[in-house]
């Protein structure tokens, strides 16, 4: 028996099967009702297939199949692994070099990522979520493997090599023509993934090793069960706790309350009744997944929805903008001093406030890409002493001299946590230790929310 398989448009295509038996292909292949005596299947299934068709012995015509080996040889850089890595790289192999290794921002994902390329030693696509990330990786492996080696897709380059660097955004759209190039996938911050869109930039790919990464993989929509099929399974977590103090900084949560002033309770009550009572008539369930969906769906179909959401937005404006958190913050500011210190917040508008109020550099989305590098290397060396942003830093910026952070609001989830300690706890020499200071209005929403979110133990 023989036949030929082929990668075509983000699939896989069978020809010759009607020479087959049945039960044999069934498994991972349906009938092409387009042209006769054709099978397809969705490119991931490639491992599955070649693997059904093998034990067959079926003589394949492997024609999908367009990954290389890497000659890394002399010009990979190579150190000794830490512990919590070694084990990482070994549970992946273990796991047939396929799964998700949860490790904490700061605890040297990337050099897991390195070995298991050096491991597999097959054309790789790594896939980040920004650019910033993109162009990050790109050092990374550059010095790794040599930059003659490295290329990037994303941000307006297109430049295809062994090792090729993408954003979630350029691997999906450019997958149906990529999938069959890369032996190994590497998804960076892989709980962006199981997304709609992005989820096709690894189902569209043959590539039978996958490598996972990130510090939290848990979704509140709970697409997070997707990463079994899309990557494997969760085949080595170390938290936080378990890595501070030797293989990063060490550090401590304080958690500081502060109250409303009398105007501000009662404005925010007021607001808060509107918005509970448009919720209770519709019978929402805030906190069930599809709670915040059916909200914003129906406070748009009605003046009473609308104001209702109004009154959701100045509730939440008032408990995370209340002015006993901005004198918080000047104490704290004052406190540290000759630390270098972070301030989050949840919107930009908080930002470039305290931006003008204390004179700090401010990062946010809208900050071009050459001033937002200038402000970070000038932080890490030591020439600013503060930075204030709202969201853009929670994911992969290496920031390994700030000591403080000050979370003056946020979305309170896990993800968000866990991310924002991690600029905090990279080691930058010395017995660092590192502290976040969470600043909460007391008998709010932002209290309840943070009370569940520290139930949870991803970061202990």
């Amino acid at each position: 028996m023989s036949a030929r398989l082929e990668f075509d448009r983000g699939t896989l295509v069978l020809e010759g099967a009607e020479t087959l038996d049945d039960a044999l292909v069934a498994d991972a292949f349906v009938s092409d009702p387009r042209s006769a005596g054709r099978l397809r299947a969705p490119a991931i299934a490639y491992r599955r297939a070649v693997g059904l068709l093998f034990k067959g012995g079926v003589a394949l015509d492997d024609q999908a199949r367009a990954y290389e080996p890497l000659a890394l040889g002399p010009t990979r850089r190579v150190r000794e692994p830490y512990p919590h890595q070694a084990e990482a790289l070994q549970a992946w192999i273990r796991g047939g070099r396929r799964g998700v290794v949860v490790l904490p921002t700061g605890s040297g994902k990337s050099y897991v990522a390195e070995m298991a390329i050096g491991q597999v030693a097959r054309s790789t696509l790594v896939v980040a979520p920004t650019i910033d990330l993109m162009n990050q990786w790109v050092t990374v492996l550059g010095q790794a493997f040599g930059a003659d080696l490295i290329g990037s897709m994303g941000g307006g380059t297109y430049e295809i090599r062994p090792i090729t660097v993408s954003t979630y955004d350029s691997a999906y759209i450019h997958m149906e023509h990529l999938g069959g190039r890369f032996g190994l996938l590497v998804f960076d911050e892989c709980h962006h993934l199981p997304g709609a869109s992005y989820s096709q930039s690894a189902l569209m790919s043959i590539a039978p090793f996958r490598l996972g990464l990130t510090a939290t993989p848990e979704r509140n929509d709970g697409a997070d069960e997707r990463l079994d099929d899309l990557i494997g399974p969760i085949v080595y977590r170390k938290r936080i706790g378990e890595l501070a103090g030797e293989f990063l900084a060490d550090y401590e949560i304080i958690r500081l309350r502060v109250g409303l002033t009398d105007d501000e309770r009662h404005r925010y009550e007021a607001a808060r009744r509107e918005y509970r009572a448009f919720v209770a008539f519709h019978g929402i369930r805030m906190s069930s997944p599809r709670g915040w969906g059916e909200f914003v769906m129906l406070s748009s179909r009605s003046q009473m929805g609308r104001s209702a959401w109004r009154a959701w937005r100045e509730q939440k404006r008032i408990a995370l903008q209340c002015e006993a958190k901005f004198e918080v913050l000047v104490d704290l500011l004052a406190q540290h001093r000759e630390q270098q210190v972070i301030v989050f917040t949840a919107d930009n508008d908080t930002v470039y406030e305290l931006s003008r109020r204390h004179l700090m550099p401010a990062i946010t989305h809208q900050t071009k890409g050459g001033e937002r590098r200038q402000i970070l290397e000038d932080f890490n060396g030591g020439r600013l002493h503060g930075i204030v942003t709202s969201k853009v830093l929670n994911e992969g910026v290496d920031m390994p001299a700030a000591s403080v952070g000050i979370v003056l609001s946020g979305s309170a989830s896990v993800r968000e946590h866990v991310q924002r300690l991690g600029r905090i706890l990279r080691r930058h020499g010395g017995d660092k230790r590192a502290v976040l200071y969470e600043v909460i209005t007391a008998d709010t929403g932002e209290e309840h929310t943070s009370d569940r979110r520290r139930e949870h133990s991803a970061y202990r």
